[in-house]
C-alpha cells in the first residue's frame, strides 16, 4: 500500500527533472501508479473515500424515534437518564457498556438538530471607560474567626481594561456598603472612570426605606465622582462578566493562598483583612503595565468624598429602644422621649443628640432583630424586678455565658428570689465591672457554692485576684529511653 511519504518523495525526485521510471524505482511504487499520483496530485490519504458506512448494527436503531421524541419536548433530558428509562421499558435488552453509544448519538443530534445556544460577544475594552461593581459571598472557603465561622460577603470591584480589582468585607448589600466600596477603589486609584456597571442591586435595594431613595442616593454618588451608570439585565449575569469572573479567579487564589497557609482560621477579623489585601496586591502586580495606561485616562476626583453613612432621625421610645430598618437597639434611658439622628454606616450606628455622639452600637444584619445592652435600663429594671420574667428582650440580658450560668444557679438554689438577685448581680457589674463580677462567679461554681449577690458583692469588693487557669506542662521526651529497647547489637552507631 503507498503512503503519503513515498508519494511526497515522488514529487520531489520528479521536479529534479528524474524520468518517471527511475522516481517509481526510488520510491518503491508501480510505473502506472506513480503516473496516477503524478497526474492526480493528491496523497493516499485524500484519495481514500470518507468513511460513512456502519461496521456493526445500531443497536439503538428500533428505539431512536422514541428517543428523539424526548429530546424535542426536553432538550436538556441527559442520555443517561433516556437510557435509564429504556432498560426500565426493555428489561435486558441494553448493556451498561451501550450507554456511550447513545450519549454520542444524543451529542450528534444536538449538534444537528437541538436548540440554539447562548453567543457570547467578546468585548472590545478601553482604558479609564468602565468599571464594574458586585458582591460575592465567601461562606464556601470556611473562614472562621477565632474558631468561629465568620459569614460575609465581598464587595469587588474591578477595571475592565486592566482587571486591576479592590475588595472590601463586609454582611450586606446596603447603599452604604456600595458607597464606602466604591468610594475607597477610586481613591485607591487617584481617578475616576467614564462608567460605572452593576446589576439590579435588588438586594440593595431591598435593604433601604424604598426603591427612590435607593436610586436618589446612588445617583448623587455617582454625580460626585462624574461617572455615569450602567445597569445589566435581569439574570444577565454575563453583562457583568468581567467582574463575575473576577470573582471566580478571587476565590480561588484565596482558596490556594489558604491551602499554602495551612489554616482557614485567623484570630481577628484585623488578621483575615491583612491577608486579604495581601493576596489582591499580589493579583495585581502582573496588571501595573495596563494600569498605568488606564490611570492616564481616569478623570480627576473631587476634592472630597461623600459621607458613607445614611442618616435618619429617630425617637427613643419608653422601652429606652430605637428602631432602625426594623431592628431594635438600646440607648441609655436619659435619651428616652428624645428625638437623635443616627449615622448608618456599613458596619456600626453612630447616635448624636444635638452636637454629641453619645452612643456607638454594631450595626446588626438582617431585620426584626434586637440588641439590648443592660447598662442603658438596668437602673430601672432593678427596681420593677417583677418585669423581668417577661420581658419582650429577656435573652439579651444574659451577654456572657458565665452570667447565664448564675442566673441558671440562682434558680436551682433560689428559686423564689432568682430574678431579683439576678438583677442586682447585673446592676454590679454596670456600675464597678463585669469582669470582676465573673470572675466572683467563677470562684463561687468553683467552690461550688451558691451564687448570690452577697458572695458576688464581697468577692468584688475584695478584690480577689482570682488565680489564671492552670497551665499544663509536659515534658520533652527523652529518646534515649527509646534506644535503651534495642539490643546492644543493634543501638545506633
Amino acid at each position: 500500500m503507498v503512503t503519503d511519504k513515498q508519494v511526497r518523495r515522488l514529487m520531489m525526485l520528479l521536479q529534479k527533472n528524474k524520468t518517471l521510471q527511475d522516481a517509481a524505482d526510488r520510491t518503491g511504487m508501480d510505473v502506472k501508479t506513480a503516473r496516477k499520483y503524478r497526474w492526480s496530485r493528491l496523497l493516499p490519504s485524500q484519495c481514500r473515500p470518507e468513511h460513512a458506512w456502519r461496521t456493526r448494527p445500531d443497536a439503538f436503531e428500533d428505539v431512536w424515534e422514541w428517543v428523539c421524541k424526548q429530546l424535542k419536548l426536553n432538550p436538556r433530558v441527559e442520555a443517561k437518564t433516556l437510557f435509564d428509562a429504556l432498560g426500565r421499558e426493555r428489561p435486558g435488552r441494553f448493556q451498561e457498556g451501550q450507554l456511550r453509544t447513545l450519549q454520542r448519538h444524543v451529542k450528534q443530534w444536538r449538534a444537528l438538530h437541538g436548540p440554539h445556544k447562548e453567543v457570547f460577544f467578546a468585548q472590545k475594552h478601553e482604558p479609564g471607560r468602565l468599571c464594574q461593581s458586585d458582591f460575592t459571598r465567601m461562606g464556601k472557603l470556611d473562614i472562621t474567626i477565632a474558631g468561629q465561622p465568620f459569614d460575609h460577603l465581598l464587595y469587588h470591584f474591578v477595571l475592565t481594561f486592566s482587571n486591576w480589582e479592590t475588595c472590601r468585607i463586609c454582611f450586606s448589600e446596603s447603599f452604604e456598603t456600595l458607597s464606602t466600596g466604591l468610594q475607597n477603589a477610586l481613591h485607591e486609584l487617584g481617578g475616576a472612570p467614564a462608567l460605572h456597571r452593576t446589576d439590579s442591586l435588588s438586594a440593595a435595594v431591598s435593604n433601604t426605606v424604598s426603591p427612590r431613595e435607593f436610586t436618589r442616593r446612588y445617583q448623587e454618588l455617582l454625580d460626585h465622582y462624574g461617572i455615569k451608570p450602567q445597569k445589566t439585565q435581569p439574570r444577565r449575569a454575563n453583562e457583568n462578566g468581567d467582574v463575575e469572573q473576577s470573582h471566580r479567579r478571587l476565590k480561588n487564589a484565596l482558596d490556594q493562598a489558604l491551602m499554602l497557609r495551612a489554616s482557614r482560621d485567623f484570630p481577628d477579623r484585623t488578621a483575615y483583612e491583612a491577608f486579604l489585601r495581601k493576596l489582591v496586591k499580589q493579583l495585581n502586580a502582573g496588571r501595573q503595565t495596563r494600569l498605568q495606561e488606564e490611570i492616564k485616562e481616569l478623570r480627576t476626583l473631587p476634592a472630597g468624598r461623600l459621607e458613607d453613612c445614611r442618616k435618619t432621625r429617630v425617637r427613643v421610645d419608653s422601652g429606652s429602644l430605637i428602631h432602625v430598618d426594623s431592628n431594635a437597639y438600646s440607648v441609655c434611658s436619659r435619651l428616652i422621649g428624645e428625638q437623635v439622628e443616627v449615622r448608618q454606616y456599613t458596619d456600626r450606628l453612630e447616635v448624636w443628640h444635638g452636637q454629641c455622639r453619645v452612643e456607638v452600637l454594631e450595626r446588626l444584619r438582617g431585620r426584626r432583630k434586637h440588641r439590648v445592652d443592660y447598662r442603658h435600663i438596668i437602673d430601672w429594671l432593678v427596681r420593677k424586678p417583677g418585669a423581668f420574667a417577661s420581658y419582650r428582650h429577656r435573652e439579651d440580658l444574659f451577654p456572657t455565658s458565665l452570667l447565664r450560668m448564675a442566673y441558671d444557679n440562682l434558680r436551682q438554689h433560689r428559686p423564689h428570689a432568682a430574678d431579683k438577685q439576678y438583677l442586682r448581680i447585673l446592676h454590679l457589674a454596670a456600675k464597678e465591672s463585669q469582669i470582676a463580677v465573673e470572675q466572683a462567679i467563677r470562684v463561687l461554681i468553683g467552690r461550688r457554692e451558691a451564687v448570690s449577690i452577697e458572695g458576688v458583692e464581697a468577692i468584688v469588693q475584695a478584690g480577689r485576684e482570682v488565680a489564671p487557669p492552670a497551665r499544663v506542662h509536659v515534658d520533652a521526651v527523652d529518646v534515649a529511653a527509646y534506644d535503651q529497647l534495642l539490643g546492644p547489637q543493634e543501638a545506633p552507631s
